[in-house]
Order: structure tokens, then sequence, then C-alpha cells
């Protein structure tokens, strides 16, 4: 069992706490739903409780650790994603499956859970070489399969602007930038968007949770990005929460790996392959 500076014994709950938030936050972008990925994650929590030897937090750190466990029974399961029988997610759902095998993983081991190279190799448990170069492939390959409409609810000039360039740079449309909750609502009935990219706090003290809630009631099924500097508050398990979400500050890579993993599990007609 590891031990910390004062020399008190950690517990498994100790070890694993800090990291369960971005383990719900992966498993959620590799299936692309709230329900399935926690399924996944509590999966793991029941596979370390009942055999602790299968986590070795001591060996390569809590987080390699628990993202080592969940990717044994996310490979031992075959890495399968949700099941729909019709409809627009059918041609998402190709999409994922036209990928070469393992570089969607290592990519949002790489960019969106900051994990370094080694790190995703130790991870997947492959050599350091192959994970750079399933990343790459995976940046190929994503960025070239689907693109949409995108819109931005975001209050700060300079962020909004990073994340326009960002988006047109993908080949993605950006249909308008949103400050405020009321804004946000007229822009997104006006023209409706194939994903949202949605800050917290916004210019008039409006959430930027509300102006998605209003969205989705007046749009339906659009996938969402959540920027946030504090992601941890967003992935309690309380309530319905986004798949997808990027902590501030944020680097380009994983702007760019969250919008090509919520595309493909977007659901709207107007994507184009």
């Amino acid at each position: 069992m590891s031990t910390s500076t004062t020399g008190q014994a950690l517990t498994l709950s100790d070890l694993i706490a800090p990291h369960l938030p971005y383990l719900r936050r992966y498993a959620r972008a590799l299936t692309g739903a709230q329900s399935s990925g926690d399924t996944y994650a509590a999966s793991t929590l029941e596979a370390i409780l009942t055999d602790p030897s299968c986590f070795d937090a001591e060996e390569v750190g809590g987080k390699v650790a628990l993202f080592k466990v969940f990717h044994k029974l996310w490979g031992s399961s075959g890495q399968p994603v949700a099941e729909f029988d019709e409809g627009p997610r059918a041609r998402a759902l190709q999409h994922l499956a036209s990928l070469t095998p393992n570089t969607r993983e290592a990519l949002l081991l790489n960019t969106v859970e900051a994990f370094s190279v080694s790190e995703v190799a130790e991870v997947m448990e492959i050599e350091a070489d192959e994970a750079a170069r399933l990343i790459q492939l995976a940046r190929d390959e994503m960025q070239q399969a689907v693109t949409g409409k995108i819109m931005i609810i975001e209050d700060e000039a300079i962020i909004a602007m990073d994340l326009e360039g960002i988006a047109s740079m993908m080949g993605h449309e950006v249909t308008g930038i949103a400050r405020t909750r009321k804004a946000a609502v007229k822009l997104g009935v006006e023209e409706k968007p194939d994903l949202i990219l949605a800050d917290i706090q916004l210019a008039d003290n409006s959430s930027g949770i509300d102006a998605v809630a209003d969205l989705l009631e007046e749009l339906g099924d659009v996938p969402v990005i959540f920027i946030t500097a504090f992601p941890e508050r967003l992935l309690t398990g309380e309530r319905h929460e986004p798949a997808f979400m990027i902590a501030k500050p944020y680097v380009p890579d994983q702007v760019i790996s969250a919008i090509s993993q919520a595309m493909f599990f977007s659901s709207t007609d107007t994507l184009t392959s």
C-alpha cells in the first residue's frame, strides 16, 4: 500500500478518488453517452475492489493505474460504442467503425486526459512508438471524417476567437458566437448547429449550463462540449452531465480531439463526410 509524506497509509479511495471524475469523462467520450460511460467507470471500480492487485498505483501512479484497469475491461468487451437501429447516428457510428483500432483511445488519452505518450503506452499496454503512431493516425483520420456547423457560447472575446479559429481550421462552419444565455438561445434557434461549444460563466452572470438546457429543449439532441476551469464540479453523477468537457486553460489539441469525438456522435442530419 502506498504511503503519504506523513507516513500514513493511503487507502484505495485516497488513490482513486482524485482521478475518478476524469475516468468518467474519458469513458463518456469513448461511448458518447453519460449512462454507458458511467457503466464502464463503475465496472472499473468493481474490478479493483474484487482484485486490488490489478490496481498498481505504487508502480505507475494512481491515474495511470486506474485508466489501465479501465482499458483492460474496455479491450475485453470489444471496445463497443452505443448502438442505434436507425437514424442519423448510424452514419456517425459507421465513421467510428472505420477508424484504425485503438487510435481514438490513444488520441483522447493524450489530448483530453493529458497523458504523455509513454503514459498512453502504459495505459494501453503497447510500445511508446506505437502509441505515438496511433495518436497521429487518429488526428489524420478523425479530422477528415465529419464536418458540420458549430455554435460557440463564450463571453471572453479572445477565447471565442480562438475557438472559432480552431473550428474553422478543422473545416467546420461557425454559425456564430453568443455571450449571454438569451443571445445563445436566439442564435441556436435561428440556425440549428451540429455541435455547441459552451462556457459555464457568461457575460451577464447567466449560466452556460442553463443556456444549453434551453437550447436542447428547443433543438433536441445536439452534442455539447462544455469548457470550464472546474470540470470536476460537473462530473458528480448527481444530474444529467455532458459527455464532452474541456478544462481551462486548454490547448488546441484538446479542442480538436473533443470536437472530432462529439461530431462522431452527432445526431443531426446536416453532417457531411
